[in-house]
C-alpha cells in the first residue's frame, strides 16, 4: 500500500469539505475502523511500512483537526451575521431563532409550608427573638430526659416515636434545641426553634408522621403567664388575622407548669363543626406554659432566679388554617395541582 498516495488523497478530501458533516464523512472514510488505512495497520509486518502508515495517519488526523476548527468558526460567524433576536422581548416569549410567540413559562413558587415558616421567622425576628434550628437525630437525654418526660410517658414508646437505637431517636419536637441553647448561654434567652420533627402518628386530617414545628422559648427575670398569653395572641393574630377567634385551655405538659393549649376557630366550618375540627369548631394549635423549674436544674441554674415560658405549634397546621385546607396530606404529596395554588 502506498501510504504517501493515501495521505495525499485524504488531505484533498479534507480540504474539499465545506461543512462539519462533510468533514466527518471524510474522517470516517480515511480514519474509521473499516478504512483502508486502519486495515493496513492491522496487517503490517515490517517496521518501515508501519512507520509510513502511522505518519500518514498522524498527518490526516492533524489536517482534520485544523479543518474542523476552521469550519466551526465559519459556522459561528454565519450565525452571528444572519440571526437576529429582539432583546427587548421577554426570553420566554421567543422561539429559538424564529421570534414566534410561545406560551409563557409557568413560574414556580414557595411551598406553602415554606411560606408560613418565613412568616414565622419574620414575626419572631420582629419581637427580637433568635431563630435557630438543630439536629434532627437526638439522644433520649435531650428529647425526653431533659424535658421531664417520666419513664412511663407514652411518647417514650416505640409505638409513638421513631427510635434509631436504644438511646437515639428522630426528634419528636424541636424543644431539644432549646436545651442545647440553655446549656451554652445564660439568660436572657429569647429564641424560636424551627424544623422538621417525626412521630408515629396515624394519618388523618390534621396529623402526619412528618411535619414542621416552631417552638418559642423566653427566659429572663420576672416573666409571667401574662407575658406568654400576650405573646401568643400577637403571634396568632399576625398569622391568622384579627377576625379569627382564639381561646386558651388548661392542659398538662411534662416540661411546663402551669400549661395551656391555644385553639383557633376552624376556618373550614366557621366554628359550626366539621371533620377537620372533629365537630368541635376549634383546632388545637399546640402547647404552651411556664418553664418547669426542673429544666433550670437540669442545666445548672437557680430555679428561683429566672422564670420563662415555652410554646410550640405546627407549621403545616398553621398553613391549613390560613388557607382553609381541610387535610394535611396534600402538603406532603407534591401534587402540582395543589402547589400551584400558592
Amino acid at each position: 500500500m502506498d501510504a504517501q498516495a493515501l495521505q495525499h488523497q485524504a488531505l484533498a478530501a479534507v480540504a474539499r469539505a465545506s461543512t462539519v458533516a462533510e468533514l466527518d464523512e471524510a474522517r470516517v472514510t480515511y480514519l474509521g475502523r473499516k478504512s483502508e488505512l486502519k486495515l493496513a495497520l492491522r496487517d503490517v509486518r515490517d517496521r518501515e511500512s508501519g512507520m509510513a502508515l502511522n505518519a500518514a495517519r498522524e498527518g490526516i488526523e492533524a489536517a482534520v483537526a485544523v479543518r474542523q476548527a476552521e469550519l466551526e468558526r465559519a459556522e459561528l460567524d454565519a450565525k452571528l451575521t444572519t440571526e437576529r433576536v429582539d432583546v427587548t422581548l421577554p426570553a420566554e416569549l421567543l422561539a429559538r431563532g424564529e421570534g414566534r410567540p410561545l406560551r409563557p413559562r409557568p413560574r414556580g413558587s414557595l411551598h406553602p409550608s415554606t411560606q408560613v415558616r418565613r412568616d414565622v421567622e419574620d414575626i419572631f425576628l420582629g419581637l427580637g427573638y433568635e431563630v435557630v434550628d438543630d439536629r434532627e437525630v437526638e439522644t433520649t437525654r435531650y428529647n425526653f430526659d431533659a424535658l421531664g418526660f417520666p419513664a412511663w410517658h407514652p411518647a417514650r414508646s416505640p409505638r409513638a416515636s421513631l427510635f434509631l437505637g436504644d438511646d437515639t431517636v428522630l426528634r419528636t419536637e424541636t424543644s431539644p434545641a432549646q436545651i442545647h441553647k440553655m446549656e451554652s448561654q445564660r439568660p436572657p434567652i429569647y429564641m424560636v426553634s424551627i424544623g422538621r420533627v417525626y412521630r408515629r402518628d396515624t394519618i388523618d386530617a390534621t396529623h402526619y408522621p412528618i411535619f414542621h414545628q416552631f417552638e418559642g422559648l423566653a427566659i429572663d427575670q420576672g416573666i409571667t403567664m401574662a407575658d406568654l398569653k400576650g405573646t401568643l395572641l400577637h403571634v396568632m393574630r399576625a398569622l391568622y388575622g384579627p377576625e379569627r377567634d382564639v381561646r386558651f385551655r388548661t392542659h398538662y405538659f411534662p416540661f411546663t407548669e402551669p400549661s395551656m393549649e391555644p385553639d383557633v376557630s376552624c376556618p373550614i366550618c366557621g366554628g359550626a363543626g366539621c371533620r377537620t375540627c372533629k365537630q368541635s369548631g376549634w383546632i388545637e394549635m399546640g402547647g404552651s406554659g411556664m418553664v418547669d423549674p426542673y429544666l433550670y436544674e437540669f442545666v445548672g441554674w437557680d430555679p428561683d432566679e429566672f422564670t420563662g415560658f415555652a410554646f410550640g405549634m405546627g407549621i403545616e397546621r398553621t398553613a391549613q388554617l390560613r388557607n382553609g385546607i381541610p387535610g394535611i396530606r396534600p402538603f406532603w404529596e407534591n401534587d402540582l395541582r395543589f402547589l400551584r395554588q400558592f
